[in-house]
């Protein structure tokens, strides 16, 4: 069976797009191949982990192109590389609703709460753990979603609950959603979605 070609859009660290480059190295994310890594940023460290990992590593710079050439710059980068699945990987950009048309369910994003709680226009970064210690819940956790025009609106894929610790502040929550969470269903929910993409081509 032919691998789905992945992208994953970046725009900072990459701790996500790590986390899905050793699932493809352990063999837990192997109906789908990272072909391309493209960030928004050209200083995102990510770009330096995909060079490690031998994955071709692209920029689209979201502060000296306009909305649509940003995205414009973007699909000439898929199609570059001949992408098939988009996934979003601490990506701070919004795309349009017309470029998530023409990639309706073949792109992904990981969220860092349980939607539909903590999500939706300006709840990124360490924004949704503020909100989730300032509402006072025991429970908190990731979601990873099929992408629509909705911010944090699409067909959800997979959920991880992480309990809320006493003592947590917005960053030690944040580094134990993505540990326990985050770095553990991304690549989980990559593979099923990469899997029935490619059951589909036959």
């Amino acid at each position: 069976m032919l691998k789905t070609r992945i992208a994953v859009l970046v725009s900072g660290g990459g701790t996500n797009l790590q986390a899905l480059i050793d699932a493809q190295r352990s063999g837990k994310l192997v109906s789908g191949e990272i072909v391309a890594v493209i960030s928004s940023s050209p200083g995102a460290y990510a770009l330096e982990r995909a060079r490690q990992a031998g994955i071709a590593a692209e920029t689209a710079d979201r502060k000296t192109l306009t909305p649509a050439a940003f995205e414009e710059r973007i699909e000439e980068l898929l199609e570059k590389h001949g992408a098939e699945l988009i996934i979003l990987a601490g990506f701070m950009s919004i795309l349009s609703k017309d470029f998530v048309s023409r990639w309706d369910r073949r792109i992904i994003n990981v969220h860092p709460s349980l939607i539909p709680s903590f999500c939706g226009p300006g709840m990124y970064g360490l924004r949704p753990h503020e909100a989730a210690l300032e509402r006072g819940v025991k429970v908190t956790g990731a979601t990873v979603h099929f992408v629509n025009e909705i911010p944090d609106g699409g067909e959800i894929i997979m959920q991880k609950a992480v309990n809320v610790e006493e003592g947590d502040d917005p960053r030690t929550l944040q580094k134990r959603v993505m540990e326990q969470a985050e770095w553990v269903i991304l690549p989980m929910a990559a593979e099923k979605t990469a899997a029935e993409m490619a059951e589909k081509k036959g």
